[in-house]
C-alpha cells in the first residue's frame, strides 16, 4: 500500500482514535435552520399581525352591525308603534261609523261635510220659505175686495170634506184601494214615475209598517222605526204617496225633526223618493219642515181651517209628542227602538 493511500484509508476509518468527524457541513446545515426559523418566526408574527388586524375588523364590522341592527330595530319598533295607533284610530272611527249609521241617514265618514250641508241646504230653504212668506204679508191688503162671499160660500164646502179613517168599514172602497196600490208598490216599482209617485224599491217589511198605520191605525198613531231614517223616509214617502192618489192637492206633509240636519236629510230623502223639487218645500207648498211642535201645530190648524189635509210626520229622535199634534187625524210618528232610546240618554 503507497503513501498516498494511506491518508485516505485514516479518512475513512472512523474506529480509529482521534480521527476528525465531517463536520464541514453542519455549520451550514444549522444556519439554514436558524435561518429557516427565523423566517418562519417572522410569517408566524406576520400572520398574527393579519390575525389581529382581521380580528379586530371582524369586532369593528360586528360593531358595526350591531349598531345598525338596533337602529332598525328601533326603527321598527316605532313604526310597529305608530302602525298600532293607526290600526286603532282607523278601529275606533270604524266602530263610531257603525254605530252613527244605524241611526243616520248619511254615515259618519263624511258627518262633518254632510251636517255642515245639511246645514247650508236648511237655510238656504228657510231663506226662500221667510221671502215667500214676506211676500205672501202683503195679500191681506187685497182681501177687503169682493171674494168673501166666494169664501164664505167655500169654507162650509171644505169644513165638510170627511176627514179621512182608514180603519172604519165603511171605507171599504178606500182600503181596497190602498192595498191595490200597496200592492203596485211591490210588484211594479216605478223608479221614473210621476211627482208625488213612491219610486223605491218597496219591501215587504215596508209594506207591512204601511197597512199597520193605514189600517189598524187608522192613519193616526206611531209605528217602529226601521233603524235607519233613509227606512223611515221610504214608508212616510209610500204613505205620502198613497194619501196623496187620494185627495191630490188637499195634502200637505209637515215634519218635525229637532235639527236642521235631521231636516235636510228628510228634504233630501222625500226628493229623492216621491221626485219632488226644492220649489214644493215652503210653509204654502206641498211638503214644511219644523223643529219644534209649537210652529206645526199652528200651521197644520190653519191648513185645517182652510179645508187642507195635514199630515205630521214626526222623526224617531223626537222623544216627546206635543199634545197639539194629537188633534189632527192624520199622525205618522216613528218610535224608536229601547236600544236606540238608551244610546240617545247616553249621549245626552
Amino acid at each position: 500500500m503507497s503513501s498516498d493511500e494511506l491518508p485516505i484509508s485514516d479518512e475513512t476509518t472512523p474506529s480509529e482514535p482521534g480521527a476528525a468527524l465531517p463536520e464541514l457541513k453542519l455549520p451550514e446545515t444549522q444556519s439554514d435552520l436558524v435561518q429557516q426559523e427565523q423566517d418562519l418566526q417572522r410569517e408566524i408574527e406576520r400572520l398574527a399581525a393579519t390575525r389581529d388586524d382581521l380580528q379586530g375588523q371582524i369586532a369593528q364590522t360586528r360593531d358595526a352591525l350591531g349598531r345598525v341592527v338596533q337602529q332598525n330595530l328601533a326603527e321598527l319598533e316605532q313604526r310597529r308603534q305608530t302602525l298600532q295607533l293607526s290600526i286603532e284610530q282607523l278601529e275606533r272611527r270604524q266602530e263610531r261609523i257603525r254605530n252613527e249609521m244605524k241611526s243616520s241617514f248619511a254615515g259618519a265618514s263624511q258627518e262633518i261635510a254632510v251636517r255642515v250641508q245639511s246645514f247650508k241646504d236648511y237655510l238656504v230653504g228657510s231663506l226662500q220659505d221667510l221671502a215667500i212668506a214676506a211676500e205672501q204679508l202683503e195679500l191681506p191688503t187685497f182681501q177687503a175686495e169682493v171674494p168673501q162671499p166666494a169664501l164664505i160660500q167655500e169654507a162650509p164646502k171644505s169644513q165638510a170634506a170627511p176627514s179621512p179613517d182608514f180603519a172604519e168599514s165603511t171605507f171599504e172602497e178606500k182600503s181596497q184601494k190602498i192595498r191595490s196600490i200597496i200592492d203596485q208598490f211591490r210588484n211594479q216599482p216605478d223608479y221614473y214615475g210621476p211627482v208625488w209617485k213612491l219610486r223605491r224599491t218597496f219591501e215587504p217589511v215596508h209594506a207591512e209598517r204601511v197597512s199597520t198605520w193605514f189600517f189598524k191605525q187608522g192613519g193616526r198613531g206611531a209605528i217602529r222605526t226601521m233603524g235607519s231614517r233613509l227606512q223611515n223616509i221610504l214608508i212616510a214617502s209610500a204613505s205620502i204617496s198613497i194619501l196623496y192618489n187620494l185627495y191630490r192637492d188637499r195634502l200637505r206633509v209637515l215634519i218635525l225633526a229637532n235639527s236642521p240636519e235631521r231636516l235636510g236629510e228628510w228634504r233630501r230623502g222625500m226628493q229623492d223618493c216621491l221626485g219632488v223639487t226644492r220649489s214644493d218645500f215652503g210653509s204654502d207648498r206641498g211638503i214644511a219642515l219644523f223643529e219644534v211642535p209649537e210652529p206645526l201645530a199652528l200651521k197644520a190648524e190653519r191648513l185645517d181651517k182652510d179645508g187642507f189635509l195635514p199630515l205630521i210626520i214626526v222623526d224617531e229622535t223626537e222623544e216627546n209628542i206635543n199634545l197639539a199634534l194629537l188633534q189632527f187625524p192624520l199622525l205618522l210618528a216613528f218610535a224608536p227602538s229601547p236600544q236606540q232610546m238608551i244610546q240617545q240618554q247616553s249621549y245626552y
